[in-house]
């Protein structure tokens, strides 16, 4: 199922953004084989709650072994993508870099998923969403007024300006390869991706209409318009009327008499008009008020959050006992689907390994280089 149903990938397991990348594929529809130590990696808990592993079986290889190293090039030669997030080099001194595997699959995708890139002073460094973020400019932007930068969890830098840049690249670098029959290496470096992710930010800067202080311009909580009001049981409302129209709305709705929102000046007794309304109803009760209204106001759920509209489209799934995100975006004719529930290292090393084709697998198992867990 699914628009990439017939593409095969290799991930060679990683952490954070290449599996959630390795994910999207699965979803979408692509057979994605996920190669993964013996032992397992870093994880955020016990296998079958590491959602970002769910749609693709798992095979445990000790790369560390020339036969172990021999079996993935088989897989390769089979392969349309190869995505790996180690750092810059590894690849290559385990005998798997792009040459290597161009030399049995020239038309291989390589997909390569880093924070800082495969080249440039920081490539060797060690580093997480948050350094991603910050080094590009994101993190600055994210905050209160007179306050310090806010962390947007790892949404921001892993996952939008890394998982995502690297599935857009290597589907472009796939489509290139079935015109030109050539493979070539993507790479995606959450740093590029998080500053990518500012350029309007930067336009506005660059015309004058945005400032380099937090909390002071529009879509950073300095207008009041656009934020977020605490509600009498203390839940919170996300306010977003920015449009004229929309901000009528939610006046209206209000029933305040606000002052001049053109007048930067009176922004503060503005805000404070909107926190006292607020403050006045439960969350629920202001839901049931502005849902269905052009106000642009929605209350703020905690994870995996219920909602009539989030239960109309089927936003959140029990898939195998977990309460998950379906998958996203949505397709008319070839529909995705959720697939393998998270699976153990090496779960699925005898049958997948055989069903790619790959030889001795028996005798990969008795030496080692291969583990069925």
């Amino acid at each position: 199922m699914g628009p990439l149903r017939g593409v095969k990938v290799v991930e060679l397991a990683g952490i954070g953004p290449a599996p959630f990348g390795c994910m999207l594929l699965a979803e979408l529809g692509a057979d994605v084989l996920r190669v993964e130590r013996p032992g397992g990696g870093l994880a955020m808990g016990p296998p079958e709650y590491e959602l970002v592993n769910r749609g693709r079986r798992s095979v445990a290889l000790d790369l560390k072994k020339p036969e172990a190293v021999a079996a993935v090039l088989e897989l390769i030669k089979q392969a349309d993508v190869l995505v790996e997030g180690f750092r810059p080099g590894v690849a290559e001194r385990l005998g798997l870099g792009p040459e290597d595997c161009w030399a049995v699959n020239e038309r291989l995708v390589y997909g390569r998923m880093t924070g800082w890139g495969q080249e440039g002073p920081l490539a060797q460094s060690a580093g997480h969403d948050i350094d991603y973020l910050g080094l590009s400019g994101a993190l600055h932007a994210i905050g209160r007024a007179g306050g310090p930068p806010q962390v947007p969890a790892n949404l921001l830098g892993d996952f939008a300006g890394g998982s995502l840049y690297l599935v857009i690249g290597v589907l472009a670098a796939l489509t290139e390869a079935r015109t030109s029959g050539q493979g070539q290496v993507v790479d995606a470096a959450i740093v590029d991706g998080s500053a990518h992710l500012t350029t309007m930010l930067l336009g506005a800067l660059a015309s004058g209409v945005w400032t380099q202080e937090r909390g002071t311009n529009l879509l950073d909580t300095g207008a009041p318009f656009y934020d977020v009001y605490e509600t009498s049981d203390g839940k919170h409302l996300s306010v977003g009327a920015i449009e004229p129209k929309f901000y009528d709305e939610l006046i209206k709705l209000l029933g305040i008499t606000p002052p001049d929102r053109y007048d930067v000046t009176t922004w503060p007794e503005l805000r404070e008009q909107l926190a006292k309304a607020f403050a006045q109803k439960t969350q629920a009760e202001w839901t049931e008020i502005f849902d269905g209204t052009d106000a642009c106001v929605a209350p703020v759920l905690p994870l995996a959050g219920e909602h009539p509209h989030l239960a109309a489209r089927g936003v959140f799934v029990e898939h195998h006992g977990v309460r998950q995100a379906a998958p996203a975006p949505r397709f008319s004719r070839t529909p995705t689907s959720l697939g393998e529930p998270p699976t153990r290292p090496g779960q699925h090393t005898r049958e997948a390994l055989t069903e790619w084709g790959v030889e001795g697998v028996e005798e990969l198992l008795r030496s080692g280089a291969a583990v069925q867990n």
